[in-house]
């Protein structure tokens, strides 16, 4: 309680608020004379003992001491009205036109640079060339004035290293080769000895190899120690020609120096395929490890990867998501796996006995290095191996280990077996495993196309199309997807949404014959034959000696009634193909329309040998000797069908109307085979229908009653054994038809094609509804 004080009530509680210092009292300056003295001079600066002033900047800066009451204040003196024009320079000067000659020259190097870099490469030579007598010029100016010790060494180089530069752009390298000589040569240009690099690589596309070698390591023993990575580099430069020039050892000591100083992913391929090319196995394997632990040195992707709520960071990340760095790193990440997936490949088979056991040691390696993932790749890959060497069980089974991996992994080995599958015709099998693939990634465009190919074949195509619209809503890219949907539309009988579907892949995949040839097909269904033929010879500009689009374009003028041009496309097709029937046919028939029976004996002679059973084309024959009045080479061919034919009436006809008009004997023999053959026939077609007759009661009488008589089943039977119309009557036995029969007038399904990506070729077009094939994945 002593330390409080309690408050007096005759204290003033707000006393000496308003006490302060006179000093800051803005008030009374008016009435201050010293301040206002201070204000109009210097006095407030004075030194109290009276001294001199020093000398101060005030008068510099505008200030006088002498300001008159009334006068402005105007430092800058701006009262005193504009400043007077600058002084014009004389370009007349030879200092300032060698100035003036050195900043065109500079130009003129700057624009050549520049239109190399977009690719014009003729107007970045003139630019350079330009350059060159500019700076001669200048050269000479210089002299003139005096000043030939002042001379820019940095500008004639540059003006030298471009022009060579340029000559070897457009591959003038005589020219190049003498413009870095001089470069080279030249003692006052410092380190232009590495120029010796760029002549070398002259050299080397010339395939001047020896050459090659010298300036390349010319230049190395020029390039300090200091200049480790150009040195790694020229070296690996002399690794490749040695390659070039089958001197494996030389390269490999080359490869194996740089692997020991500064390994990388390139130079490691290289020295896989130099131990590979002299058959070393054990070297190869070393090369192996040796290539799956190059250090990349990139960052991980999880880098790349929000792990928290920070929004800056979360900024960050995105920003650099894409960014060329990081674009960058992918790019040498794909490259790399891409390196040592072919060279596993490569290796596989060479390291050990056989390709598999290969091929396991190289995943081995790769699952206990920092490329784990591409274990499972390998894996699939040593599966489309067996499929090249045609094993395909073991393709099977390969691919059956992955049932139990990761989804990725089985989604891509259920697709390859959905494949192998669908192409053994094992349509169940192919649509579990479609199905599989689908479970395991549904975003998997190449397991919804297999799954649409096994619905297609079942015929459900409105679900086949499901299948292929959902590929295309995860992959807008997949071409087979929009090849299959155009023809399940075409199928569907929707032919503008399948014109629609092939126009947009026409887009994408402007050289496919296949896809020009189903728009032509489509055209010719909408009815529209000039289009159809537009697209058609479009096909035929891709693939000018495919005979069927040929064929069809002749198919095509012909019902046109263009007789000439379908000539012409008809005989280039046969000229190609000379086994299609159709195409025999037509030119037979077109030479004998066009009284040149003579021309269309060819043709139907060879029908008769792609058909020896078909004795229409015989019969052909012998009618162009006939029209064309060679009346005994006609006899001689109707005796020889008579001979393999006994029992065909048109070529008895013919003997017997040859015999008469020649006056041969053998005309009474003819004209009894004749009449014997037409009542034989008569008897068939008689006994043909009296057993229709009895069996058409038998069925009625069938069908009236609940069983059936053992009579009737034989009456079947011995309807079932009767020969057909064309066929001798004494064959007893039943005819059956060859597996290989197609009717032709019947529709052709289209079928699904057993490969992988169709690869047009020559004969693609084998038929009416050609590239009607489902492309699997």
């Amino acid at each position: 309680m002593e330390n409080v004080h309690l408050a007096v009530e005759e204290d003033d509680l707000y006393s000496g608020y308003n006490d302060y210092n006179p000093t800051f009292d803005s008030e009374e300056l008016e009435n201050d004379v010293g301040f206002q003295q201070a204000v109009r001079t210097s006095h407030g600066r004075r030194p109290p003992d009276g001294a001199a002033r020093p000398m101060t900047a005030v008068r510099a800066a505008g200030y006088t001491s002498s300001l008159t009451r009334g006068s402005t204040f105007d430092p800058l003196g701006q009262s005193r009205g504009p400043a007077p024009p600058l002084e014009a320079k004389n370009e007349d000067t030879p200092e300032e036109k060698i100035k003036i000659l050195e900043k065109k020259v500079n130009d003129l190097i700057e624009e050549s640079c520049m239109a190399q870099s977009i690719g014009a490469l003729q107007l970045a030579l003139e630019k350079a060339k330009e350059a060159g007598k500019k700076e001669r010029a200048l050269v000479k100016q210089r002299e003139q004035s005096g000043n030939a010790d002042h001379i820019n060494l940095d500008l004639t180089y540059s003006v030298l290293l471009n022009l060579a530069n340029q000559y070897a752009n457009n591959e003038m390298y005589p020219e190049a080769l003498n413009s870095y000589q001089v470069i080279v040569k030249n003692k006052m240009f410092s380190n232009a000895g590495r120029l010796k690099v760029n002549m070398a690589n002259i050299y080397f596309k010339q395939k001047n190899y020896p050459k090659a070698i010298k300036f390349y390591r010319m230049a190395l023993d020029q390039i300090s120690n200091t200049h480790k990575e150009m040195r790694i580099k020229i070296m690996q430069n002399i690794g490749v020609v040695f390659v070039r020039m089958g001197q494996y050892s030389d390269a490999i000591t080359s490869f194996e120096h740089i692997m020991s100083e500064s390994p990388n992913i390139k130079t490691g391929f290289n020295l896989i395929l130099c131990y590979y090319a002299i058959g070393d196995r054990e070297r190869m394997k070393k090369a192996f490890q040796k290539l799956i632990s190059v250090p990349l040195g990139i960052d991980d992707e999880d880098k790349y990867i929000p792990t928290n709520d920070d929004t800056n960071s979360n900024m960050v990340i995105e920003a650099i998501k894409n960014d060329k760095l990081h674009q960058m790193e992918r790019d040498l990440k794909i490259l790399t796996e891409k390196y040592i997936m072919t060279a596993a490949k490569l290796i596989a088979p060479a390291i050990e006995n056989s390709f598999a056991t290969g091929f396991d040691w190289c995943v081995d390696m790769v699952k206990s290095s920092q490329y784990v993932e591409l274990a499972n790749d390998l894996e699939i890959n040593k599966a489309i191996t067996y499929l090249r060497q045609k094993d395909f069980n073991q393709a099977v089974e390969t691919l059956k280990t992955f049932e139990k991996k990761d989804s990725r992994v089985k989604s891509a080995a259920a697709t390859n077996l959905s494949f192998l599958y669908f192409l053994e015709k094992d349509y169940d099998q192919a649509d579990r495993y479609a199905d599989l693939a689908m479970n395991a990634d549904r975003y998997n465009p190449a397991a919804l196309i297999n799954k649409g190919n096994t619905v297609f074949v079942k015929q459900d195509y409105e679900k086949a199309a499901e299948f292929y619209k959902e590929a295309l809503r995860n992959d807008s890219s997949c071409t087979e997807a929009l090849y299959n949907l155009g023809l399940t539309y075409k199928r569907l009988n929707r032919l503008e949404e399948a014109l629609d579907c092939f126009l947009k892949l026409h887009a994408i995949l402007r050289n496919s014959a296949q896809v020009m040839y189903q728009l032509a097909h489509l055209y010719e269904l909408l009815e529209d034959p000039q289009q159809a033929i537009e697209w058609l010879m479009q096909v035929i500009s891709v693939t000018p000696t495919d005979p069927q689009a040929l064929a069809k374009l002749g198919e095509l003028h012909d019902g046109e009634g263009d007789k000439s041009q379908a000539f012409q496309y008809y005989y280039e097709s046969f000229r190609y193909f000379p086994s299609n029937i159709d195409v025999i046919e037509w030119l037979g028939a077109y030479y004998i329309e066009t009284q040149f029976c003579e021309k269309a004996i060819q043709y139907f002679e060879r029908a008769t040998l792609i058909q020896p059973t078909q004795v229409k084309w015989q019969l052909m024959v012998a009618s162009c000797y006939r029209r064309s009045g060679n009346y005994q080479k006609a006899l001689e061919t109707y005796k020889d069908i008579h001979r393999k034919f006994p029992e065909n009436v048109e070529c008895l006809r013919f003997l017997v109307r040859l015999c008469t008009d020649m006056g041969l004997k053998e005309v009474q023999d003819y004209a009894t085979k004749l009449k014997k053959v037409e009542k034989m026939k008569e008897i068939r077609e008689q006994v043909l229908i009296h057993f229709v007759c009895v069996a058409a009661c038998v069925f009625c009488a069938d069908s009236g009653h609940s069983s059936s008589s053992t009579k009737g089943e034989r009456l079947s039977a011995k309807m079932r054994s009767l020969p057909g119309s064309n066929e001798p009557y004494e064959a007893s036995s039943p005819k059956e038809l060859d597996a290989s029969y197609v009717d032709p007038l019947g529709p052709q399904m289209e079928r699904p094609k057993t490969g992988a990506k169709k690869r047009v070729e020559d004969d693609d077009f084998a038929d009416e509804e050609l590239g009607d094939d489902l492309l699997p994945e």
